[in-house]
């Protein structure tokens, strides 16, 4: 083959266009949807292997693991999956923060099975992924019975269960208190007009927020606060072993479901009437698609809307003759003009 000819073919090559099915992925994963989908998939995946994984150290390793290390596993993997997905989804990585995203108009409903489906595969297959890891560790602990309660209980490795010293509705108090601390925290620490912290630390400062839930108010429930922590690995533990007994002990397995959405919600209207209703705001345009910003600081509660009076004419202008004239105002735009959330 001639030089000619080759240089030829390469750049008939080159030009050649793209196949309609790789085109079409492309056009898929440019989706918003699918990319916020992604967002929380990816972001609740690292949040719980790291937290998962610090479980499995203090349940499993003689002297390896220690409480304090399952908190800073789980702050910490927060702060990592923030900087993860803060700019795409907002990272929520929690079922009750989205919901009260939601619930307080800072969210678009359509986007809530999305974003849980996301937070829920990812912490299903975290799960898959500590028992991956650790499955040695695991039967040999247990003695090759994967125990749910007991002293070789090994279950608890993945999802939270109730003491013996808490009742029931004890517990279910405890979630709703405790999540609405994390929601009251979150909604100060995302909104520009109080006191948030500085640029680029959010993540982190978040992080700490979830340490400190945990070494003052853990010991009770576990801290479940988040649906989407606490039933994706326990549906994991049922088909992996363990039995339809990870549902039944003490009937817990649907209190992290209903208390945190709850608690999350009270925190947010408590921080929206003691706080944000006193914080001087400036008026912002909110368009009727979600916002970038919207998206970044999603719990923060939205306040009451104040539409401002405006005249439905432009100032009246002086013709050559000096004689007034009025000019037609411009056309509305269809947004509405809202206190800064």
């Amino acid at each position: 083959m001639t030089h000619t000819e080759r240089k030829r073919r390469s750049t008939r090559n080159s030009r050649m266009v793209t196949p309609p099915t790789i085109r079409r992925m492309q056009e898929i994963m440019q989706n918003e949807m699918v990319r916020e989908f992604l967002a929380e998939f990816t972001s609740t995946f690292v949040m719980m292997v790291f937290g998962l994984g610090a479980v499995a150290h203090m349940v499993l390793g003689d002297k390896m693991g220690s409480y304090l290390g399952v908190n800073l596993g789980f702050g910490f993997g927060v702060t990592m999956g923030m900087h993860l997905a803060g700019n795409i989804s907002g990272a929520h990585m929690n079922a009750a923060l989205t919901f009260t995203s939601c619930a307080l108009g800072r969210m678009a409903w359509k986007k809530f099975p999305v974003y849980v489906l996301g937070q829920f595969l990812g912490s299903f297959l975290a799960a898959a992924t500590i028992y991956l890891l650790f499955y040695t560790s695991i039967i040999q602990y247990s003695e090759g019975k994967l125990a749910v309660t007991g002293p070789t209980a090994t279950a608890n490795i993945f999802a939270t269960y109730l003491p013996d010293h808490m009742s029931l509705w004890r517990g279910f108090l405890d979630e709703v208190i405790v999540t609405g601390m994390l929601q009251l925290c979150l909604s100060a620490i995302t909104d520009k007009g109080n006191n948030p912290p500085l640029q680029g630390t959010q993540a982190i400062v978040t992080g700490i927020l979830v340490v400190i839930i945990g070494v003052s108010m853990g010991m009770n429930s576990g801290y479940a606060i988040n649906p989407s922590r606490d039933l994706p690995p326990r549906f994991f533990t049922y088909v992996a072993g363990w039995g339809i007994q990870v549902f039944r002990a003490k009937d817990w397995w649907w209190v992290p479901v209903v208390a945190p959405p709850l608690g999350a919600y009270l925190g947010a209207i408590i921080y929206a009437v003691f706080i944000g209703s006193s914080t001087p705001r400036e008026p912002q345009i909110l368009e009727n698609t979600t916002s970038y910003e919207d998206r970044r600081t999603p719990v923060l509660p939205a306040t009451m809307p104040q539409l401002p009076v405006t005249s439905s004419l432009t100032p009246i202008s002086v013709s050559p003759d000096n004689r007034p004239s009025v000019q037609a105002a411009p056309p509305l735009r269809d947004s509405i003009h809202l206190e800064h959330l």
